[in-house]
């Protein structure tokens, strides 16, 4: 084989290799039912590692699937970002080449602007409010407005509520001022830490690390096992429990693999989401306490600032929606009880 030869066919091998999570997309999975029969099988991709307890409900998801249909629905979870950004997978359930999906609510914003709700900084009183409005015919319909962007809203797992963590303490959004803070890419959230004080800064979460310990950031948001799991605390030893946003994760399957499930594949789904979604919460819950536990236990100072100046100072993001659909929406979530 001559030089040049060999270099192309190393290419070609090269290419493929960085083409097969996608062709495994492309192309049906067949597998086998009790009599025989081909089994439907889903492919839900998202960015959590394998320990995380959005995929251990996906797991619990897949158990219940498999059993309610007798083992005609299965589902292939493919954890760790491994087949592409939230924003990638997004776009293969629009075209079908990607069953489901799990992502923040804060990038489906550009998808579906109505998701934007929870970008807005102290929309909810509390946890409970929050979730009132999620089990809430609200919420119901929040799951179903995604369908005009091919998608379809199956549930919402907790993420918790988002609170800010940095190389110094933040007990008042005077101490935000000239920080720089990491965000997701969601515009509504750029704006809430400038209406704070601080320089909002876009950074994928993968980078997040580096960007705090070399003082490209000074800080970023998120909620407490998120900050604990990503070791984040190694280089941001202060954790300020302001609570600005609750942003839930949402669990989503392409409009076009929903209208090619049969109305009984359709139930049996949705039942296992549900199923998966109260199992999620309860693992939630003793992750965020077991987390903040640990956080206290490694030196990391733990903050309970006074909200209302907070609440004050974005204030004008509220007003600035009255007397439109968003804040049609954010008036009808306040009269929650």
């Amino acid at each position: 084989m001559s030089p040049f030869v060999a270099q192309r066919f190393r290419l070609i091998l090269s290419q493929l290799r960085l083409a097969v999570p996608l062709l495994l997309l492309l192309f049906a999975v067949s597998g086998c039912g009790p009599q025989g029969e081909a089994a439907t099988v889903l492919r839900l991709a998202h960015g959590m590692p394998a320990d995380h307890p959005v995929n251990k409900a996906m797991e619990v998801m897949g158990d219940r699937l498999r059993e309610l249909s007798g083992a005609t629905m299965q589902i292939e979870i493919y954890p760790n970002g491994q087949l592409g950004s939230e924003r990638d997978l997004l776009e293969l359930l629009q075209i079908g080449s990607l069953a489901m999906t799990k992502v923040s609510a804060s990038p489906l914003e550009s998808f579906v602007p109505a998701y934007k709700i929870f970008s807005i900084p102290y929309v909810f009183r509390d946890h409970q409010h929050f979730w009132r409005m999620l089990e809430s015919p609200l919420g119901r319909e929040l799951l179903l407005s995604s369908e005009p962007a091919r998608l379809r809203g199956l549930g919402f797992y907790d993420a918790g509520s988002r609170s800010f963590y940095a190389s110094k303490p933040i007990r008042s959004p005077e101490d935000l001022e000239g920080m720089k803070i990491r965000v997701q890419k969601s515009m509504t959230s750029v704006e809430m830490v400038k209406r704070l004080g601080g320089a909002a800064t876009p950074i994928a979460w993968g980078e997040l690390y580096t960007a705090l310990q070399q003082g490209v950031v000074d800080g970023a948001e998120n909620n407490i096992p998120s900050f604990y799991l990503s070791k984040h605390y190694e280089v941001s030893p202060y954790l300020s429990l302001d609570e600005h946003t609750y942003v839930p994760d949402v669990l989503l399957i392409g409009l076009p693999t929903w209208n090619s499930l049969t109305p009984q594949q359709q139930a049996w789904l949705q039942q296992a989401a549900d199923d998966s979604i109260t199992y999620q919460r309860q693992l939630w819950e003793q992750k965020t306490q077991q987390s903040l536990e640990a956080l206290q236990a490694n030196g990391i100072k733990v903050i309970t600032p006074d909200k209302e100046p907070f609440r004050q100072r974005v204030l004008p993001m509220h007003q600035a929606y009255n007397n439109t659909p968003m804040g049609d929406l954010m008036d009808a979530i306040k009269t929650l009880p």
